[in-house]
């Protein structure tokens, strides 16, 4: 995918020399997965896009221009459920593009899968500026849904098979650090898009078309900065003072082995994941999608002190509940991000089959306890339990790659981690589609608002259940599916020589001064913490709002 003209991408150039800090891994991946994690808050567009003729108020198209008509139309503005359909595209092709092009990620290497991916995200949000631009939506499908959706799914999972390399005594915390960032990419990107759309906009335009190349330009400088600080470990490395395991961990299903990536659809147990995952994201994602109304339908009134359902309640009363139920959904988003770190660095100690083992037995408690915290009027006891489940929402997106890693090996957990991904591609339809429909269906039989939920919390839990008969199915991989020494050589890429021993941290110290080692890294971490602190705190003034 990348010309052979620049050696500098090549994988054999990228193997990190005597003394590297290991540290400045992860902040790479952080600084490619905060920028593509803003697919999470494209939304923040949609508004301001449905007025992009009209400017104050949209130019409806008339009833016989259809969806197909849509794409072309220069003569009215798109309908958000039109623009909806960029998000759609978002997650289906960061699925299939993982799926796809993960085996040559683990042959090409970390760098030029992650510049690729840059290349793709950004491009195609100047490729849907020009879109903007023509008014014309086919261009923005096929620029920020179609090919920013390859730099999503490349980019997803360029730094994880690297992580796991770099840290195989803390697996689940370094895919953890890395995939908080894509959840956290929307905190970001969301108020940064808010305050530059203010700023770009003007009598004749919304803004958005000069905020889509200002942030394409801000994200290329921040993906290729992650991309080319991608190192990948010398053969034999390993972190001072710890001993791979000599044999298989078959309490804890942790191999010295590999597994080729062209055998894993053959694996039962990569099946039993797909389900595990599939299940969890399925649960957690319909809810994301539906938490503010969720909160504004079932309490209504309560929510501002009075005693009102949510049909009773006047306009000013609605947009009163409407400004808390944001700080609901952004208090949500915190956990979520918190949940990606937390549990997978617990993962490391617990295993990974207990911790999805946790997830799903008390996820689906807190699902069937829902509906009387409803009843009862108990705010507290319903909001902290849907923290707590979209902690392990995100908690499992953050430890199945270890998990993977853990049962098949890591020389091409990469690639077998992007075929996984295509269980979320399921969820992203099925969690929806679930809660929306059944939503539907119970206010067309006539049930009260604050009681259509309360059916579709049983299916959620449900759910959970079959995630956890997946979970307690999965057993160590039979040897017979394991590479031997020949196969192994065949996939290994060609390295620089190294010693016959194991190379440990401490040996490799001396070669960089201690004193710089440490101010690289601390400068590497500022990069992502500081614009991710900013992002907490915009998130954490809408928090405020839901307990003022």
């Amino acid at each position: 995918m990348m010309p052979t003209t620049y050696p500098f991408l090549d994988k054999k150039r990228i193997i990190a020399e005597a003394g590297f800090n290991r540290w400045l891994v992860p902040p790479a991946a952080l600084a490619i997965h905060l920028c593509i994690g803003m697919a999470y808050g494209f939304s923040v567009f949609w508004l301001p896009l449905s007025k992009a003729i009209g400017i104050k108020d949209s130019v409806a198209c008339p009833p016989e221009v259809g969806f197909f008509q849509e794409l072309f139309t220069t003569t009215c503005d798109w309908k958000i459920s039109t623009l909806g359909w960029m998000y759609t595209l978002f997650f289906v092709f960061l699925g299939s593009s993982a799926a796809v092009w993960g085996g040559w990620l683990e042959h090409a290497g970390p760098r030029k899968a992650g510049v690729v991916s840059a290349c793709c995200w950004c491009g195609g949000m100047l490729l849907s500026a020009l879109g903007i631009y023509l008014h014309q939506f086919w261009l923005m499908l096929l620029g920020s849904g179609v090919i920013g959706g390859m730099g999503l799914g490349l980019g997803y999972i360029s730094p994880v098979s690297t992580l796991i390399k770099w840290f195989p005594d803390r697996r689940g915390m370094a895919t953890g650090m890395a995939i908080m960032g894509f959840g956290g990419g929307a905190m970001i990107g969301s108020p940064l898009a808010t305050e530059l759309m203010k700023f770009f906009a003007s009598p004749s335009d919304v803004g958005v078309m000069a905020t889509f190349i200002s942030m394409a330009t801000i994200y290329f400088v921040f993906m290729m900065a992650g991309a080319l600080g991608y190192r990948i470990p010398p053969e034999n490395w390993q972190p001072a003072g710890w001993t791979a395991p000599a044999k298989q961990n078959r309490n804890r299903m942790i191999t010295p082995h590999h597994v080729h990536v062209k055998n894993v659809f053959k694996i039962k147990q990569f099946w039993l994941l797909w389900g595990v995952l599939c299940m969890n994201v399925s649960a957690g994602i319909g809810v994301i999608g539906m938490s503010s109304p969720m909160l504004q339908e079932v309490f209504g009134g309560q929510l501002i002190g009075i005693s009102k359902t949510y049909g009773e309640l006047d306009k000013s009363q609605l947009a009163a509940i409407a400004a808390i139920a944001a700080g609901f959904t952004a208090l949500l988003s915190l956990f979520n991000i918190g949940g990606r770190f937390f549990w997978a660095s617990l993962s490391d100690k617990m295993g990974r089959k207990v911790t999805f083992i946790v997830f799903f037995v008390l996820g689906g408690l807190l699902y069937l306890s829902i509906p009387g915290s409803a009843a009862s009027g108990n705010k507290l006891l319903f909001v902290g339990a849907f923290c707590l489940i979209l902690s392990m929402y995100g908690g499992g997106f953050a430890t199945i790659p270890a998990y993977l890693a853990d049962l098949f090996g890591t020389l091409n957990v990469g690639a077998i981690h992007g075929r996984l991904l295509t269980a979320w591609a399921t969820a992203g339809i099925l969690g929806p589609v679930i809660v929306n429909y059944m939503r539907e269906y119970q206010l067309s039989i006539g049930l009260p608002r604050e009681q259509v939920y309360n059916q579709t919390m049983m299916i959620l839990a449900g759910m959970l259940m079959l995630g956890l008969l997946c979970n307690l199915l999965v057993r160590p991989v039979a040897e017979k599916w394991f590479m031997n020494e020949e196969q192994l050589l065949a996939e290994q890429t060609p390295q620089q020589p190294a010693p016959a021993v194991v190379i440990a941290a401490e040996t490799q110290a001396a070669a960089q001064p201690k004193a710089l080692a440490i101010a690289l890294a601390v400068l590497a971490w500022a990069g992502v913490v500081i614009p991710l602190s900013w992002g907490i705190y915009k998130t954490a003034l809408n928090v405020s709002k839901f307990f003022s």
